[in-house]
């Protein structure tokens, strides 16, 4: 039986969707829901910038925070729709999202990860990748793909 179910969210229309089904879930089954928002603390380091500025770096936690908050919201909103779920937001700073994501799971005995998954195929994919695709390569856990 499931009790604890993690949603990665970053406030997307795809993680909305996974959102709606990841709070039905808990709901029916009583499970407890954390929605975690995963960001990089260092986003411009791997661009090949080699100096940071300080206020830069402070305007993109801001806005990290404000993005998170939002994205809680929006869950918590679900949350308390019918009989409540029991929420935990959470906002995580790691470098690899994906490990973190994972890892964060891992440690806080989620017993399913639930992620959306925004569709893209060929190119695009390729070229930005698929944090669903790469959850489900590395996640010992089970994972539902939301699509």
């Amino acid at each position: 039986m499931l009790k604890h179910i993690l949603l990665a969210t970053d406030g997307s229309a795809a993680s909305d969707h996974a959102a709606a089904m990841a709070v039905d879930l808990a709901r029916s089954l009583g499970a407890r829901l954390t929605a975690l928002y995963a960001v990089d603390p260092y986003p411009y380091l791997g661009m090949g910038m080699g100096e940071v500025s300080s206020l830069g770096l402070s305007y993109y936690k801001q806005a990290a925070q404000e993005e998170a908050e939002s994205a809680h919201a929006k869950v918590a909103a679900l949350c308390q729709q019918g009989t409540p779920v029991v929420f935990n937001p959470v906002v995580l700073e790691e470098r690899d999202v994906v490990s973190g994501i994972v890892g964060y799971g891992q440690a806080e005995k989620a017993d399913l990860i639930v992620v959306g998954s925004h569709g893209r195929t060929g190119v695009a994919r390729m070229v930005l990748g698929s944090i669903a695709t790469k959850i489900l390569a590395e996640s010992t856990l089970p994972v539902l793909v939301a699509r």
